[in-house]
């Protein structure tokens, strides 16, 4: 199995269980793949068995949903352990997590919630962050959530809040293009604002997915294509930031892995095309 100390500059896509068996027959020109950690934390089984042989032809991301970084509980040792016994066994380029939380009281929820924007809450998750990095003995990047309320005691607009974690515990941004416009939208304030507040150097990956527009606010479900404006807003924090490896996100009504490779496609166009300014 091929070591890869960084994911390649380049568009990969989500590795989704409707798609393993035909992966692994065709051996597409995908860059990279990306799996959500919790699905693997078994010692073994058929799931993690075909994990195995995937990692074997292509660099691999652990793109975590259950840490709950932002939680007032003590920090789940034995989530984190099983999460560094994967690590030890697929050698991924890249670790990530969200910044937020999704438990309280010994309960989980099965959604990702939002921190409130406060120096107390910052103080919080970097010393859960550190803590985290310090246990699995390497760097780990946090994604920007999407959300659905405000917090009245708010000290600060979203972008600071994750500028400031970013820099003070050293760890990456995956920025999540689509949740900055989502809540850009949802809350009021310029999406463009928001990527020119973010440290250009801390972002290590981009992610990109679809949103459901057919209420009052926009809901981030990863069911649809990307959307126009998502898609301009990426090539603005391409050019302002630049290249970086970039995901496309699927995970509910899930298509043909064609059309997950096809807005692959697209935005390595986007990566391709700010290389080429740049030069």
């Amino acid at each position: 199995m091929t070591r890869y100390s960084s994911l390649p500059v380049a568009a990969g896509v989500g590795l989704r269980a409707p798609h393993v068996r035909g992966i692994l027959a065709t051996r597409p020109a995908v860059p990279w793949f990306e799996v959500h950690s919790e699905n693997y934390f078994a010692d073994g089984g058929p799931a993690l068995a075909a994990l195995d042989r995937v990692r074997a032809d292509y660099p691999l991301s652990l793109h975590g949903v259950g840490l709950s970084l932002g939680s007032t509980d003590p920090l789940d040792r034995d989530h984190v352990g099983k999460l560094k016994r994967l690590i030890a066994r697929v050698e991924p380029a890249q670790v990530s997590e969200h910044l937020c939380w999704s438990s309280v009281g010994g309960r989980s929820f099965n959604d990702l919630l939002p921190l409130p924007y406060t120096d107390d809450a910052i103080d919080h998750v970097c010393t859960r962050i550190a803590r985290v990095q310090d246990l699995l003995g390497r760097e780990v990047a946090v994604e920007n959530v999407s959300a659905y309320v405000t917090f009245a005691d708010a000290a600060m607009p979203e972008a600071e809040f994750v500028a400031c974690i970013v820099r003070r515990t050293g760890c990456k941004l995956l920025l999540d293009v689509n949740n900055v416009y989502v809540n850009a939208v949802n809350h009021g304030f310029d999406a463009d604002d928001y990527i020119a507040a973010i440290p250009a150097q801390a972002v290590a990956e981009y992610h990109l997915a679809g949103f459901d527009a057919s209420g009052p606010r926009l809901i981030d479900t990863h069911g649809a294509p990307v959307a126009p404006a998502v898609w301009a807003l990426f090539e603005r924090t391409v050019a302002r930031i630049g290249p970086r490896p970039t995901l496309i996100e699927w995970d509910t009504d899930i298509p043909a892995f064609a059309v997950l490779s096809g807005e692959a496609q697209t935005a390595q166009r986007v990566l391709e095309a700010a290389d080429a300014l740049a030069a």
